[in-house]
Protein backbone atom coordinates (compact mmCIF):
# COMPACT_ATOMS: atom_id res chain seq x y z
CA UNK A 1 0.00 0.00 0.00
CA UNK A 2 1.12 3.56 -0.76
CA UNK A 3 1.83 5.50 2.03
CA UNK A 4 0.22 9.25 1.76
CA UNK A 5 0.54 12.76 2.75
CA UNK A 6 -3.60 12.87 3.58
CA UNK A 7 -5.40 16.52 4.07
CA UNK A 8 -8.21 16.09 6.79
CA UNK A 9 -10.98 18.19 6.18
CA UNK A 10 -13.03 19.03 9.71
CA UNK A 11 -16.29 20.85 9.63
CA UNK A 12 -18.67 21.95 12.77
CA UNK A 13 -20.81 18.96 13.11
CA UNK A 14 -20.70 16.63 16.58
CA UNK A 15 -19.25 14.34 14.59
CA UNK A 16 -16.17 16.39 15.09
CA UNK A 17 -15.11 14.91 18.37
CA UNK A 18 -13.54 12.18 16.18
CA UNK A 19 -11.29 14.13 14.38
CA UNK A 20 -8.50 13.34 16.86
CA UNK A 21 -8.98 9.86 16.57
CA UNK A 22 -9.28 9.77 13.23
CA UNK A 23 -5.44 11.31 12.37
CA UNK A 24 -4.52 8.78 14.26
CA UNK A 25 -6.12 6.01 12.25
CA UNK A 26 -4.35 7.56 9.54
CA UNK A 27 -1.05 7.82 11.09
CA UNK A 28 -1.36 4.36 12.33
CA UNK A 29 -1.71 3.03 8.45
CA UNK A 30 1.28 5.05 7.96
CA UNK A 31 -0.05 8.31 6.47
CA UNK A 32 1.00 11.50 7.05
CA UNK A 33 -1.75 13.51 8.42
CA UNK A 34 -2.72 17.58 8.07
CA UNK A 35 -6.15 18.86 9.32
CA UNK A 36 -8.02 21.96 7.53
CA UNK A 37 -10.74 23.73 10.59
CA UNK A 38 -13.76 25.53 9.40
CA UNK A 39 -14.92 28.02 12.46
CA UNK A 40 -17.41 25.98 13.67
CA UNK A 41 -14.84 22.85 13.85
CA UNK A 42 -12.57 24.40 16.47
CA UNK A 43 -16.18 25.06 18.65
CA UNK A 44 -16.22 21.10 18.96
CA UNK A 45 -12.50 20.25 18.54
CA UNK A 46 -9.57 21.53 19.94
CA UNK A 47 -7.05 23.11 17.71
CA UNK A 48 -4.50 22.26 20.07
CA UNK A 49 -4.81 18.45 20.49
CA UNK A 50 -4.92 18.12 16.68
CA UNK A 51 -1.89 20.21 16.76
CA UNK A 52 -0.13 18.20 18.91
CA UNK A 53 -1.26 14.62 17.04
CA UNK A 54 -1.15 15.76 13.45
CA UNK A 55 2.38 15.36 11.37
CA UNK A 56 1.50 17.98 8.68
CA UNK A 57 0.10 20.79 10.44
CA UNK A 58 -3.12 22.47 10.89
CA UNK A 59 -4.72 25.75 9.49
CA UNK A 60 -7.38 26.79 11.68
CA UNK A 61 -7.98 30.00 10.12
CA UNK A 62 -6.92 31.92 7.04
CA UNK A 63 -5.69 34.61 8.81
CA UNK A 64 -3.82 32.58 11.61
CA UNK A 65 -0.78 31.36 9.78
CA UNK A 66 3.00 32.75 9.21
CA UNK A 67 3.01 31.47 5.91
CA UNK A 68 1.83 33.44 3.10
CA UNK A 69 -0.88 31.20 1.27
CA UNK A 70 -0.97 28.21 3.94
CA UNK A 71 -4.32 27.09 2.11
CA UNK A 72 -2.28 26.58 -1.54
CA UNK A 73 0.63 24.89 0.06
CA UNK A 74 -1.46 22.43 1.66
CA UNK A 75 -3.61 21.83 -1.38
CA UNK A 76 -0.39 20.88 -3.14
CA UNK A 77 1.19 18.73 -0.32
CA UNK A 78 -2.14 16.30 -0.28
CA UNK A 79 -2.32 13.14 -2.06
CA UNK A 80 -6.05 13.27 -1.32
CA UNK A 81 -8.49 15.41 0.56
CA UNK A 82 -10.76 13.84 2.98
CA UNK A 83 -13.42 16.15 4.56
CA UNK A 84 -14.86 14.24 8.05
CA UNK A 85 -17.28 15.21 8.98
CA UNK A 86 -19.16 17.32 6.27
CA UNK A 87 -22.06 18.93 7.10
CA UNK A 88 -24.69 20.39 4.90
CA UNK A 89 -23.84 23.80 5.16
CA UNK A 90 -20.27 22.64 3.92
CA UNK A 91 -21.62 20.53 1.11
CA UNK A 92 -23.78 23.80 0.02
CA UNK A 93 -20.08 25.80 -0.04
CA UNK A 94 -18.13 23.05 -1.85
CA UNK A 95 -20.95 22.48 -4.39
CA UNK A 96 -20.88 26.61 -4.75
CA UNK A 97 -17.42 26.76 -4.74
CA UNK A 98 -17.25 29.47 -1.87
CA UNK A 99 -13.85 29.55 -0.15
CA UNK A 100 -13.41 31.93 2.60
CA UNK A 101 -12.35 29.67 5.64
CA UNK A 102 -9.70 26.51 5.79
CA UNK A 103 -11.64 23.64 4.36
CA UNK A 104 -13.53 25.38 1.43
CA UNK A 105 -10.32 27.25 0.36
CA UNK A 106 -8.30 23.91 0.64
CA UNK A 107 -10.68 21.95 -1.23
CA UNK A 108 -11.26 24.30 -4.33
CA UNK A 109 -7.35 24.60 -4.38
CA UNK A 110 -6.24 21.12 -4.69
CA UNK A 111 -5.62 19.32 -7.58
CA UNK A 112 -5.67 15.55 -5.60
CA UNK A 113 -8.28 13.45 -5.04
CA UNK A 114 -11.34 14.26 -3.23
CA UNK A 115 -13.58 12.25 -0.85
CA UNK A 116 -16.09 13.71 1.30
CA UNK A 117 -17.94 12.28 4.56
CA UNK A 118 -21.29 13.87 4.65
CA UNK A 119 -22.82 13.36 8.83
CA UNK A 120 -25.76 15.32 9.78
CA UNK A 121 -29.72 14.94 10.64
CA UNK A 122 -31.74 12.71 8.49
CA UNK A 123 -34.02 15.14 7.19
CA UNK A 124 -30.90 17.60 6.12
CA UNK A 125 -29.41 14.77 4.38
CA UNK A 126 -32.33 13.57 1.90
CA UNK A 127 -33.29 17.45 1.80
CA UNK A 128 -33.70 18.12 -2.20
CA UNK A 129 -31.31 21.43 -1.30
CA UNK A 130 -28.59 19.10 0.13
CA UNK A 131 -29.01 15.98 -2.60
CA UNK A 132 -28.72 18.53 -5.41
CA UNK A 133 -25.09 19.69 -3.98
CA UNK A 134 -24.00 15.92 -3.40
CA UNK A 135 -25.00 14.93 -7.01
CA UNK A 136 -23.23 18.10 -8.16
CA UNK A 137 -19.68 17.53 -6.46
CA UNK A 138 -20.19 14.06 -8.06
CA UNK A 139 -21.01 15.20 -11.42
CA UNK A 140 -17.43 17.01 -10.72
CA UNK A 141 -15.84 14.06 -9.62
CA UNK A 142 -15.88 14.53 -6.32
CA UNK A 143 -16.65 11.24 -4.22
CA UNK A 144 -19.48 11.55 -1.87
CA UNK A 145 -19.61 8.62 0.78
CA UNK A 146 -23.31 8.03 1.64
CA UNK A 147 -23.95 8.43 6.00
CA UNK A 148 -24.83 4.97 7.93
CA UNK A 149 -27.87 4.56 9.30
CA UNK A 150 -29.10 4.58 13.26
CA UNK A 151 -29.90 6.52 16.05
CA UNK A 152 -28.19 9.92 15.59
CA UNK A 153 -27.10 12.60 17.68
CA UNK A 154 -29.80 15.31 17.39
CA UNK A 155 -32.11 11.64 18.94
CA UNK A 156 -33.84 11.02 14.98
CA UNK A 157 -33.34 7.60 13.56
CA UNK A 158 -32.21 7.14 9.82
CA UNK A 159 -28.99 7.99 7.58
CA UNK A 160 -26.65 10.54 8.50
CA UNK A 161 -24.32 8.85 10.54
CA UNK A 162 -20.23 9.05 10.06
CA UNK A 163 -18.89 5.77 8.89
CA UNK A 164 -16.81 4.47 11.32
CA UNK A 165 -12.97 5.25 11.32
CA UNK A 166 -11.30 2.51 9.76
CA UNK A 167 -13.50 2.29 6.96
CA UNK A 168 -12.97 6.43 6.51
CA UNK A 169 -9.38 5.37 6.56
CA UNK A 170 -10.23 2.39 4.22
CA UNK A 171 -12.00 4.45 1.52
CA UNK A 172 -9.77 7.59 1.82
CA UNK A 173 -6.65 5.12 0.56
CA UNK A 174 -9.15 3.46 -2.11
CA UNK A 175 -10.22 7.29 -3.30
CA UNK A 176 -6.21 7.78 -3.68
CA UNK A 177 -4.90 5.07 -5.48
CA UNK A 178 -7.97 5.21 -7.89
CA UNK A 179 -10.79 2.99 -5.99
CA UNK A 180 -11.21 -0.68 -4.69
CA UNK A 181 -12.90 -1.43 -8.44
CA UNK A 182 -10.19 -0.52 -10.49
CA UNK A 183 -9.58 -1.87 -13.54
CA UNK A 184 -13.69 -4.12 -13.05
CA UNK A 185 -15.68 -4.18 -15.74
CA UNK A 186 -19.34 -3.63 -14.06
CA UNK A 187 -22.39 -3.19 -15.93
CA UNK A 188 -25.74 -2.35 -14.17
CA UNK A 189 -29.44 -2.18 -15.71
CA UNK A 190 -31.90 0.23 -14.01
CA UNK A 191 -35.62 1.14 -14.19
CA UNK A 192 -38.79 -0.10 -16.00
CA UNK A 193 -39.69 -1.57 -19.29
CA UNK A 194 -42.17 -0.45 -21.36
CA UNK A 195 -44.48 -3.09 -23.27
CA UNK A 196 -46.85 -1.47 -25.99
CA UNK A 197 -50.82 -2.49 -26.07
CA UNK A 198 -50.53 0.29 -28.98
CA UNK A 199 -48.61 3.34 -29.80
CA UNK A 200 -49.66 5.58 -26.32
CA UNK A 201 -50.42 2.69 -23.65
CA UNK A 202 -48.41 0.16 -22.23
CA UNK A 203 -47.73 -2.66 -19.26
CA UNK A 204 -44.93 -1.40 -16.95
CA UNK A 205 -44.09 -0.70 -13.30
CA UNK A 206 -43.02 2.02 -10.96
CA UNK A 207 -39.50 1.77 -10.76
CA UNK A 208 -37.62 5.13 -10.94
CA UNK A 209 -34.46 3.52 -11.60
CA UNK A 210 -32.72 5.58 -8.45
CA UNK A 211 -31.41 2.22 -6.72
CA UNK A 212 -29.70 1.56 -10.27
CA UNK A 213 -28.45 4.78 -11.12
CA UNK A 214 -26.86 4.92 -7.50
CA UNK A 215 -25.23 1.79 -7.74
CA UNK A 216 -23.57 2.64 -11.12
CA UNK A 217 -22.70 6.03 -9.58
CA UNK A 218 -20.51 4.99 -6.73
CA UNK A 219 -19.23 1.81 -8.79
CA UNK A 220 -17.64 4.42 -10.74
CA UNK A 221 -16.66 6.33 -7.91
CA UNK A 222 -14.72 3.82 -7.06
CA UNK A 223 -12.97 3.38 -9.85
CA UNK A 224 -15.17 0.84 -12.04
CA UNK A 225 -15.44 0.84 -16.00
CA UNK A 226 -19.30 1.50 -15.78
CA UNK A 227 -22.19 0.49 -18.52
CA UNK A 228 -25.62 1.85 -17.38
CA UNK A 229 -28.52 -0.40 -19.61
CA UNK A 230 -31.85 1.60 -18.25
CA UNK A 231 -35.05 1.72 -19.07
CA UNK A 232 -37.01 4.59 -19.37
CA UNK A 233 -36.64 6.72 -16.61
CA UNK A 234 -36.02 11.15 -15.40
CA UNK A 235 -32.25 10.76 -14.03
CA UNK A 236 -29.57 12.16 -15.33
CA UNK A 237 -26.35 10.01 -16.18
CA UNK A 238 -23.88 9.62 -13.72
CA UNK A 239 -20.63 11.01 -13.57
CA UNK A 240 -18.16 8.35 -15.48
CA UNK A 241 -21.11 6.29 -16.62
CA UNK A 242 -21.60 5.42 -20.01
CA UNK A 243 -25.30 4.99 -20.81
CA UNK A 244 -27.15 2.44 -23.17
CA UNK A 245 -31.25 3.43 -23.19
CA UNK A 246 -33.93 1.09 -24.21
CA UNK A 247 -37.53 0.63 -23.55
CA UNK A 248 -38.60 -2.99 -23.72
CA UNK A 249 -37.27 -6.10 -21.88
CA UNK A 250 -36.45 -7.33 -25.99
CA UNK A 251 -34.42 -4.16 -26.29
CA UNK A 252 -32.85 -4.74 -22.87
CA UNK A 253 -31.73 -7.81 -24.23
CA UNK A 254 -30.30 -6.89 -27.27
CA UNK A 255 -28.53 -4.50 -25.19
CA UNK A 256 -26.90 -6.18 -22.59
CA UNK A 257 -26.04 -9.16 -24.87
CA UNK A 258 -24.54 -7.16 -27.29
CA UNK A 259 -22.70 -5.57 -24.45
CA UNK A 260 -20.95 -8.15 -22.98
CA UNK A 261 -20.15 -9.71 -26.13
CA UNK A 262 -18.48 -6.53 -26.92
CA UNK A 263 -17.03 -5.47 -23.40
CA UNK A 264 -17.06 -9.26 -20.84
CA UNK A 265 -18.08 -7.50 -17.33
CA UNK A 266 -16.32 -8.87 -13.90
CA UNK A 267 -19.51 -7.86 -12.48
CA UNK A 268 -23.26 -7.65 -13.77
CA UNK A 269 -25.95 -5.89 -11.44
CA UNK A 270 -29.18 -6.79 -12.88
CA UNK A 271 -31.44 -3.55 -10.94
CA UNK A 272 -33.83 -3.12 -13.64
CA UNK A 273 -37.60 -3.96 -12.97
CA UNK A 274 -38.01 -5.72 -16.53
CA UNK A 275 -41.31 -6.70 -17.18
CA UNK A 276 -42.52 -10.47 -16.95
CA UNK A 277 -45.25 -9.96 -19.88
CA UNK A 278 -46.16 -8.50 -22.83
CA UNK A 279 -49.49 -8.31 -25.15
CA UNK A 280 -49.21 -11.56 -27.80
CA UNK A 281 -50.25 -8.64 -30.54
CA UNK A 282 -49.43 -4.88 -30.29
CA UNK A 283 -52.17 -2.83 -32.00
CA UNK A 284 -50.68 -0.24 -34.94
CA UNK A 285 -53.63 2.37 -33.84
CA UNK A 286 -54.46 3.20 -30.30
CA UNK A 287 -57.51 1.26 -29.15
CA UNK A 288 -60.24 3.19 -28.70
CA UNK A 289 -63.50 2.77 -26.50
CA UNK A 290 -65.79 1.01 -27.56
CA UNK A 291 -66.94 -2.60 -25.86
CA UNK A 292 -67.06 -2.26 -22.05
CA UNK A 293 -64.54 -4.95 -21.61
CA UNK A 294 -61.86 -5.82 -24.06
CA UNK A 295 -59.28 -8.92 -23.28
CA UNK A 296 -55.37 -9.10 -23.89
CA UNK A 297 -53.75 -11.81 -24.09
CA UNK A 298 -49.87 -11.72 -22.91
CA UNK A 299 -47.05 -13.94 -23.75
CA UNK A 300 -43.78 -14.32 -20.97
CA UNK A 301 -41.15 -11.54 -22.06
CA UNK A 302 -37.23 -12.51 -22.16
CA UNK A 303 -35.30 -13.31 -18.75
CA UNK A 304 -33.00 -11.49 -19.48
CA UNK A 305 -30.79 -11.87 -15.90
CA UNK A 306 -31.14 -16.06 -16.55
CA UNK A 307 -29.96 -15.46 -19.86
CA UNK A 308 -27.19 -13.76 -19.85
CA UNK A 309 -25.99 -16.18 -16.50
CA UNK A 310 -26.06 -19.49 -18.49
CA UNK A 311 -24.61 -17.60 -21.94
CA UNK A 312 -21.66 -15.14 -20.39
CA UNK A 313 -21.58 -16.28 -16.75
CA UNK A 314 -19.76 -13.04 -15.34
CA UNK A 315 -17.83 -13.76 -12.03
CA UNK A 316 -20.20 -11.93 -9.96
CA UNK A 317 -24.12 -11.97 -10.51
CA UNK A 318 -26.58 -9.77 -8.90
CA UNK A 319 -29.69 -9.63 -8.95
CA UNK A 320 -33.15 -7.86 -7.25
CA UNK A 321 -36.17 -9.65 -6.24
CA UNK A 322 -39.51 -6.98 -5.58
CA UNK A 323 -41.43 -9.03 -3.69
CA UNK A 324 -45.06 -9.02 -1.72
CA UNK A 325 -44.88 -11.84 0.17
CA UNK A 326 -42.53 -14.47 1.79
CA UNK A 327 -39.41 -12.28 0.59
CA UNK A 328 -36.48 -13.61 2.07
CA UNK A 329 -37.78 -17.38 0.31
CA UNK A 330 -38.38 -16.06 -2.86
CA UNK A 331 -35.30 -14.15 -3.11
CA UNK A 332 -32.98 -17.58 -1.85
CA UNK A 333 -35.08 -19.31 -4.67
CA UNK A 334 -34.05 -16.49 -7.35
CA UNK A 335 -30.48 -17.08 -6.12
CA UNK A 336 -30.21 -21.02 -7.03
CA UNK A 337 -32.70 -20.85 -10.11
CA UNK A 338 -30.77 -18.18 -11.96
CA UNK A 339 -27.18 -19.15 -10.07
CA UNK A 340 -26.77 -16.00 -8.58
CA UNK A 341 -23.97 -14.80 -6.43
CA UNK A 342 -26.40 -12.44 -4.35
CA UNK A 343 -29.78 -11.58 -4.09
CA UNK A 344 -31.13 -7.90 -3.17
CA UNK A 345 -34.63 -8.55 -1.43
CA UNK A 346 -36.79 -6.13 -0.56
CA UNK A 347 -40.68 -5.60 0.27
CA UNK A 348 -42.70 -3.70 -2.24
CA UNK A 349 -46.04 -4.43 -1.22
CA UNK A 350 -48.44 -1.43 -0.83
CA UNK A 351 -47.36 1.15 1.79
CA UNK A 352 -43.62 -0.18 2.15
CA UNK A 353 -42.64 2.96 -0.19
CA UNK A 354 -40.25 0.69 -1.56
CA UNK A 355 -40.69 3.08 -5.53
CA UNK A 356 -39.34 6.78 -5.78
CA UNK A 357 -38.70 6.69 -1.55
CA UNK A 358 -35.40 8.30 -0.03
CA UNK A 359 -34.97 5.68 2.07
CA UNK A 360 -35.41 1.71 1.39
CA UNK A 361 -35.00 -1.56 3.81
CA UNK A 362 -33.30 -4.36 1.65
CA UNK A 363 -32.02 -7.92 2.53
CA UNK A 364 -28.65 -9.45 1.18
CA UNK A 365 -29.18 -13.10 0.30
CA UNK A 366 -26.02 -15.07 -0.10
CA UNK A 367 -25.45 -18.63 -0.80
CA UNK A 368 -23.88 -18.55 2.36
CA UNK A 369 -25.00 -17.36 6.07
CA UNK A 370 -27.93 -15.59 7.36
CA UNK A 371 -29.70 -12.22 4.83
CA UNK A 372 -27.98 -9.49 6.29
CA UNK A 373 -30.79 -6.55 6.28
CA UNK A 374 -29.60 -3.19 5.58
CA UNK A 375 -32.87 -0.79 7.40
CA UNK A 376 -33.95 2.85 6.18
CA UNK A 377 -31.29 3.22 4.42
CA UNK A 378 -30.72 6.18 1.42
CA UNK A 379 -30.06 4.13 -2.24
CA UNK A 380 -26.67 5.22 -2.32
CA UNK A 381 -25.93 3.69 1.13
CA UNK A 382 -27.14 0.63 0.35
CA UNK A 383 -25.38 1.08 -3.47
CA UNK A 384 -22.43 1.46 -1.04
CA UNK A 385 -22.55 -1.48 1.16
CA UNK A 386 -23.80 -3.48 -1.90
CA UNK A 387 -20.49 -2.67 -3.74
CA UNK A 388 -18.58 -3.69 -0.53
CA UNK A 389 -20.31 -7.34 -0.35
CA UNK A 390 -19.62 -7.46 -4.16
CA UNK A 391 -15.76 -6.84 -3.67
CA UNK A 392 -15.52 -9.77 -1.40
CA UNK A 393 -17.18 -11.93 -4.04
CA UNK A 394 -14.94 -10.32 -6.71
CA UNK A 395 -11.66 -11.28 -4.67
CA UNK A 396 -13.33 -14.87 -3.99
CA UNK A 397 -14.02 -15.27 -7.67
CA UNK A 398 -10.12 -14.55 -8.68
CA UNK A 399 -8.96 -15.74 -5.76
CA UNK A 400 -9.81 -19.31 -4.93
CA UNK A 401 -8.30 -19.62 -1.58
CA UNK A 402 -10.83 -17.27 -0.36
CA UNK A 403 -14.59 -17.45 -0.06
CA UNK A 404 -17.56 -14.67 -0.19
CA UNK A 405 -17.68 -14.86 3.65
CA UNK A 406 -13.61 -14.32 4.13
CA UNK A 407 -12.96 -10.40 5.33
Amino acid sequence: MRLMKVLLGVCGGIAAYKAPELVRHFQKAGHQVAVALTPAATRFVSPLVLRTLADGGVLEGIFSTEERVAHVALADWADVVAVAPATAHTLARLATGMADEPVSLCFLATRARRIVFPAMNVNMWINPATQANVACLRQRGVEVVEPESGELACGWEGAGRLPGLDRIVELTVAAASGGDFSGVRVLVTAGPTREYLDPVRFLSNPSTGTMGFAIAARAASRGAEVTLVSGPVALPTPAGVRRIDVVSAADMREAVFAELAARPAQVVIAAAAVADYRPLQRASQKLKKGEARRSVELERTEDVLAELVRSFHPPVRVGFAAETENILANARDKLLRKDLSLVVANDVSAGSGAFGDALTTVWFVEREGEPVEVAAASKGAVADRLLDVVRRHLDAATHPDKTPSDS
